[in-house]
């Protein structure tokens, strides 16, 4: 038997136009999945996305919503279990930003704000909104998504981003302890250096590139597709036994 057999699971990733979470969705379909891909403003990176789950046999649908809205998120849950015809099995919260490096001596309600809420309440609300369900079957599996941030305070001007994967991770434990008399594990998946990403493409220096892979103990930076395979294995029945836990993607340069 294939522990990481997914057929007839019907997965939710959010973010999941591009980077990460386009891995984690190809992951997740190409196991059997049936996925339901969201994103917030590029459409067209969404439909890419689809269709490469298409072309190699899976089930996808594109579902355009904003998570840290809480009538967005329903609607984005309603659409994918229609289209499936049942409800969420697994729930990725891949949704997240740095969204801007501010020092905190310039930080403003406004940023706090935009930043807490795209990285914590999409988490929380996601989860939410997909709990009913899994309950009802009695078994689940949600993976929300940390940063290696979360412990060592992050780059220049992200302390708050920093603070926003901390309580990520101190929320999955306490909401793991929770649904566990439901049959549902919660975990975490902690990415490091990433490349291949926006975030990175946008908030880092070819210069701090190449200084953090200097530091990686395996010698290069991560892929979209080592998160994914995290989160894979997590989603799959070989993981039935852990709830609560973090999985650290990033080489070895943060070792707990």
């Amino acid at each position: 038997m294939n522990g990481l057999n997914l057929t007839g699971n019907i997965a939710l990733v959010t973010g999941s136009n591009a980077g990460i979470g386009r891995a984690i969705a190809q992951a997740l379909a190409a196991n059997g999945a049936k996925v339901g891909v969201n994103c917030l403003s590029n459409i067209a990176q969404g439909e890419e996305t689809v269709a490469a789950i298409r072309a190699a046999g899976g089930e996808a649908i594109l579902v355009q919503a904003d998570v840290t809205d809480p009538n967005q998120i329903d609607r984005l849950v309603n659409e994918v279990e229609q289209a499936f015809g049942g409800s969420i099995d697994i729930l990725v919260n891949n949704a997240g930003h740095l969204v801007q490096r501010v020092p905190n001596a310039e930080m403003t309600e406004d940023m706090y704000e935009r930043i807490m809420n795209v990285n914590l309440k999409s988490t929380v609300f996601m989860c939410k909104r997909v709990l009913p369900g899994m309950k009802a079957k009695g078994a689940g599996r949600i993976i929300n998504m940390s940063s290696v941030a979360a412990y060592n305070g992050g780059g220049p001007g992200s302390s708050i981003y920093a603070a926003s994967k901390a309580a990520v991770m101190a929320y999955s434990k306490g909401l793991a302890k929770e649904v566990a008399v439901s049959g549902i594990t919660v975990n975490n998946v902690s990415p490091g250096f990433i490349g291949n990403t926006m975030f990175h493409a946008t908030f880092t220096s070819d210069a701090a590139r190449q200084a953090t892979i200097g530091g990686i103990p395996l010698g290069r930076e991560g892929t979209p597709e080592d998160v994914a395979g995290a989160v894979l294995y997590l989603a799959s029945e070989l993981a039935s036994y852990l709830t609560g836990e973090t999985i650290e993607v990033n080489g070895g340069m943060m070792m707990r």
